[in-house]
């Protein structure tokens, strides 16, 4: 079984993949650590990366080919990825999201604990300019808009959950849909 979690930066998609594959005794695989390792080999922020990915198609193609590969040759993972519903259509498609200020104070409070000089204003800036970035990206390349939920067979709120409750969602929501868990 594939599992594919897709949402809004900071609204814990790594946190409960992590625990949803661990408590499922899958793999776990993250397409922002594939992106953020990349940035970090070019030595430029998440958010150069994505202004280049505007420019330059072949960063999303790369990842992409990856997304697209586990699906063919694997089974039994969870991956969290903005686009992994798309191409990896033979999966449970979760998505998750949270109030917007909730986003920003995990974002932020997980940039704090990484690196230095950072802000609630400029965190609610970048989030915002990603997002426009990523979604004016993916429609010119895929026509999809990753936020629209119609694309997905659970979206959760994680608002006012920790990341164990909204993993075990899913896991309940999982085991509905296929018996031999």
């Amino acid at each position: 079984m594939r599992i594919t979690i897709g949402g809004t930066a900071g609204s814990g998609k790594s946190t409960v993949a992590k625990l949803l594959a661990k408590q499922l005794g899958y793999k776990h695989y993250s397409m922002g650590d594939f992106q953020r390792e990349i940035a970090e080999e070019r030595g430029i922020s998440l958010l150069e990366l994505g202004k280049l990915e505007e420019k330059d198609r072949s960063f999303d193609e790369e990842v992409d080919q990856r997304q697209i590969d586990l699906g063919r040759k694997e089974d039994d993972f969870v991956i969290d990825a903005r686009l992994g519903f798309h191409f990896i259509p033979n999966s449970i498609k979760i998505f998750l999201d949270a109030d917007f200020e909730e986003r920003a104070k995990r974002i932020l409070s997980d940039k704090i604990r990484k690196e230095h000089n950072v802000n609630m204003e400029n965190t609610k800036k970048n989030m915002k300019t990603r997002k426009v970035s990523e979604q004016k990206r993916y429609k010119e390349y895929y026509n999809i808009d990753p936020y629209d939920k119609k694309h997905y067979d659970l979206v959760v709120d994680t608002t006012e959950i920790s990341p164990e409750k909204a993993a075990e969602k899913i896991l309940e929501f999982v085991k509905k849909k296929n018996s031999k868990l």
